[in-house]
Formats: structure tokens, sequence, C-alpha cells
């Protein structure tokens, strides 16, 4: 039950219906619940105004279980082919929402999934590294009627590339009880993307000590985006960077069959099965031999605007240091010509 061993649409579309019904299984049971709770807990104890409020926390466990339970179930559902990962990733580190206004017609659906079976993966200001493979939304609404997206990010249990999961492996590997109540995939993060309401910057990283530092390796080849730079949260910026160039016509969403044993397996658990499977879009038929110039040039630029880069010297001082405003392409490398373009172009 992961993507691990599918390489074709059909497989891709079958292992999402397989992990949504098992995340709608596990969604706000008594172990779901808890885990939260700490998860909750721990995002809220950041914030001195709101740690002394329990109130909030219970409002905050409450919408965030009710959402995910929400869209594991009835959500549409998107998979990121893996040759779209980088391009999502660099548009995701480059992406800048602060102060935009968004609309409701932003994201394809009001609810829904998407499933990264190659994962982005996450560095946190203390040097852990969490994989990124999944991610919902929800549109929620506040009892004052201001409307926002609850974004959530998962982490995949069984990634072997992801030193967090490993970890969590090792924890669980004690606990057999406690393995059976969890999904294939672990919340790690949320957050929520206002709509018709101006967008906060994201809070500076802080300062953390060496004594509290954990540097954990990363896969190779793998994209690794970080919280220095960013102005927008790492899972909010994932998600709403799909948003955008799913909607490009560089991109083709199929909608690969889905064999009975797995359209019955979601009609028995009330899941919505229909999958769209995000790539890019092909400019010549499969094995066609190509001769002469190619009809169609694609390529992807993003704006990096002008920012701070917080670092550390070998002393461990922390200094920062001023970058210019550059294009960037998906390989990280500036692109120092050309005009600037915050979106796909042909």
């Amino acid at each position: 039950m992961s993507f691990h061993t599918e390489n074709t649409l059909a497989g891709y579309a079958r292992a999402a219906v397989d992990l949504r019904i098992r995340m709608a299984e596990v969604a706000q049971t008594v172990t779901d619940h808890a885990y939260v709770r700490e998860l909750v807990a721990g995002r809220l104890a950041a914030t001195p105004e709101l740690d002394s409020q329990a109130t909030v926390h219970e409002d905050v466990i409450d919408a965030v279980g009710r959402a995910t339970k929400a869209a594991w179930a009835h959500g549409d559902s998107f998979v990121l082919a893996p040759a779209m990962t980088a391009i999502v990733a660099a548009a995701a580190e480059a992406l800048d929402l602060t102060d935009d206004l968004l609309t409701a017609e932003s994201a394809p659906c009001d609810s829904g999934v998407l499933f990264l079976p190659e994962p982005i993966y996450h560095r946190r200001p203390t040097g852990t590294v969490a994989a990124v493979g999944a991610l919902t939304w929800t549109l929620a609404t506040t009892h004052s009627g201001q409307q926002s997206w609850l974004i959530c990010a998962y982490s995949p249990l069984h990634d072997p590339d992801d030193p967090n999961a490993a970890r969590t492996r090792r924890t669980l590997a004690a606990a057999p009880h406690l393995r059976a109540s969890l999904g294939p995939y672990l919340l790690n993060d949320f957050d929520l993307l206002p709509i018709a309401r101006p967008v906060s910057a994201a809070p500076a990283p802080p300062v953390i000590d060496d004594a509290d530092l954990n540097w954990q390796s990363t896969p190779d080849g793998r994209y690794v985006i970080t919280d220095d730079g960013m102005r927008t949260q790492v899972a909010t910026a994932i998600l709403y960077a799909f948003w955008c160039i799913q909607a490009q016509p560089i991109t083709v969403a199929a909608t690969p069959p889905l064999d009975r044993p797995a359209r019955r397996r979601a009609a028995r658990a009330c899941i919505t099965h229909d999958t769209r499977v995000v790539m890019l879009r092909r400019t010549s038929s499969v094995g066609e031999q190509g001769d002469g110039e190619a009809k169609w040039h694609y390529r992807v630029r993003f704006v990096v605007k002008g920012h701070w880069r917080r670092l550390h010297d070998k002393d461990g001082n922390p200094y920062r240091i001023w970058i210019h405003a550059y294009i960037k392409g998906p390989d990280g490398a500036p692109l120092l010509h050309g005009e600037k373009v915050a979106v796909l172009a042909r």
C-alpha cells in the first residue's frame, strides 16, 4: 500500500485509493486524536498569547480532526508525477504570498488530497528533516464568517529515505498495538491560508543553539527546502505552487481507469475514488523519432525576491547576508538573462 512499487497511471490511482481508505479509517480515532493533540500543543506552545488558553487548543484539535477526515474521505484526489516534483519544489521555494489577496478559485476544489510519490524534504531550523509525502486542504469557515484553507502536511511512515520516519518506525516497533492504530501517513504540520484577506509572512526562524542542533542527512537526488529565506510556510508554499502549476497549459491531469476491485473497496469505504495524475504534457507521441528542430520549447523561470539569508559562522555566531533578486529554474541555478516572469512560460 504505497507508491514505491507503482510506475503506471493505473497503479498510481489504485495506490491512492488504498491509501485514502486507510487514512480515512484512522482519522479521528482515539489514537489519532491524541496524536493531533500533542502536535497542536507543540505548535501553540510557541505562541505565548495562545498557550494558556485551553479552549483554543480544543477548537484547533477539533477543526484539524474534522478537516482531515473530510479531505481523506470526500476530497478530490491528485497525484503529482515524479517528473513534476522538482518544478513544484522550485516554485514553492521562490514563492512569496506576503500581503497577497487570494480568492476561493485559487484552489482546484474546496477539499482535496495531493500525493507526492517522490516526496519533497523539509529541513527545520533544528536540522531535522521530514518528508512531505501528502498534503490535504479543506475550506474552513470561522464563526465570524471568515474563510480559510486548512492545509495539513503528512510524512510517509514507510519512506526509506526519511530519517524522521526511520526514528518513528523504531519507536513504534516496541508498541505494535499503537502502530496498528496509525495510518501510512503521519501529520507533521498544518497551516491556515486566508481567503480575501492579506496573507501574513512566515515568522523568521528562531536562532538555534549548537546544543539543540540535530543535523540529519538528506537523501541524494531529492529536493530539500529549508526554512531559511522562506517567506511562506513550507507546506502552504508547496501546495499553492501545485495549484498554480496544475492549471498551466504545460501540464495535463490524466484520470486513469480504476480496476473493479479498487472501485469496490472505495465504494464500501464511501471514498471518492476519482484520481487525477498531474504530469508534464507530452509534445510528441510516445516512441516518435525526433527529426529536425524541436517544435516546442518549454522553460520554467521563477523570480526570487531579495532577502536576508541567515547563517552561522564556525563559532556558532549568527550573521546574515543579503541575497539580491534573481531568476532561477528547477535546478536552483540562477538565470541571469531574460525577462523576469513568475509563471510558467512557453
